[in-house]
């Protein structure tokens, strides 16, 4: 499942500083903690999958059973390359049914060409009216198509190929686009259920672009309000430690979802850059949308900060044993570090009180 939060890093130098100890603890158990200099980053994160933007099912539009398979998986094939080849596999009371097809159609055509003829004769001595002969007409051309319809669904079932519209049609399924198969679900034998109008058909193979990766994922509520479309973005691979995968912030979805509890919205990462990785479906990520990012800034841990009336302050330790109240201005914030905008120099040291014993 995705869940997503909040988060800031906190780069540069001092950083080692700022969370730890300046000098020996005092005899009250304070610390003094320097005020750091270096890079704020306001991120959100978001958890997902690598995927192919486009990801292709491949089925058959006849019905059979799988005879050849002409790709694997893991293979690369142009489009209108062969994957498969379809038998039909037609059970002998169909074959009845398709012969007996035929034998009427030849029937009803014959008997609408005698009807046309007779038609003809009577409006030679103008005893029926041009649109007698035009009706006449259009049943005879209907019933030959229905005729020949019947032909070609009873070739292809006995040899596998038909000529219609002057068009092959043929048992070989083949690639619909350039790309990698995915996913082959189909053994040799099985049976085939055709795509038509009124039903999804088998799903055969999965096929995809591989070079047009996307990151799909989603983000916590909290943080949507802060992205917008275009922001960069930083992904980290579980299974890639030492990748490096750049990327742009595409599409946040207006519609949330709900996930364990959480209010969640899916979005898509487009990838820009990818420096020491062969990216494949499925991988599992994090990706890190850069909302603010302030560099050379100082900054303290938040915690130091005591706020009254709107004001924030800190306790700066002026030399052994003492110590003065100082209002500070702060600016970005994660709730760990916050950026010291004014108050405070790189010299100060920020007295940091004793943890409360829990009686």
């Amino acid at each position: 499942m995705f869940v997503a939060v909040s988060m800031v890093v906190v780069l540069g130098l001092g950083a080692m500083a700022a969370a730890g100890k300046l000098g020996g603890g005092k005899k009250d158990g304070s610390k003094a903690v320097a005020v750091a200099r270096g890079s704020l980053v306001d991120k959100a994160l978001a958890v997902g999958t690598i995927e192919p933007r486009v990801e292709v099912s491949v089925k058959s539009i006849l019905a059979g059973v799988v005879r050849q398979r002409f790709a694997a998986v893991g293979d690369f094939v142009r489009r209108g390359q062969p994957l498969l080849e379809i038998s039909p596999n037609p059970t002998p009371l169909e074959m009845v049914e398709l012969r007996r097809s035929v034998e009427l159609r030849e029937i009803e055509l014959k008997n609408l060409e005698r009807d046309l003829a007779r038609q003809q004769e009577l409006r030679n001595r103008n005893l029926i009216s041009p649109s007698d002969i035009e009706i006449a007409q259009q049943h005879v051309d209907e019933s030959r198509s229905q005729l020949s319809l019947a032909q070609e669904r009873l070739a292809l079932q006995e040899g596998g190929k038909v000529l219609t519209g002057g068009k092959q049609v043929e048992t070989v399924v083949r690639a619909p686009i350039d790309g990698y198969i995915l996913e082959d679900s189909i053994e040799i034998g099985d049976p085939v259920v055709p795509l038509t109008p009124y039903q999804a058909g088998t799903v055969l193979m999965r096929m995809a672009a591989m070079r047009d990766l996307i990151f799909r994922g989603t983000v916590d509520e909290i943080d949507v309000g802060r992205l917008k479309e275009g922001m960069p973005v930083t992904i980290k691979i579980g299974a890639l430690p030492n990748a490096s995968v750049k990327g742009r912030l595409e599409k946040i979805w207006l519609q949330a979802h709900k996930q364990e509890q959480a209010t969640v919205f899916p979005i898509e990462i487009v990838l820009t850059e990818v420096e020491g990785a062969t990216l494949r479906a499925g991988y599992s990520a994090n990706a890190e949308v850069i909302i603010s990012r302030r560099d050379s800034v100082l900054y303290i841990p938040e915690r130091l900060i005591t706020h009254r009336n709107d004001s924030s302050f800190v306790t700066v330790r002026t030399g052994p044993g003492k110590t003065v109240e100082r209002s500070i201005k702060t600016g970005l914030s994660d709730a760990i570090n916050i950026e010291v905008l004014q108050g405070l120099q790189a010299s100060d040291s920020i007295v940091e009180p004793p943890p409360r014993e829990i009686s």
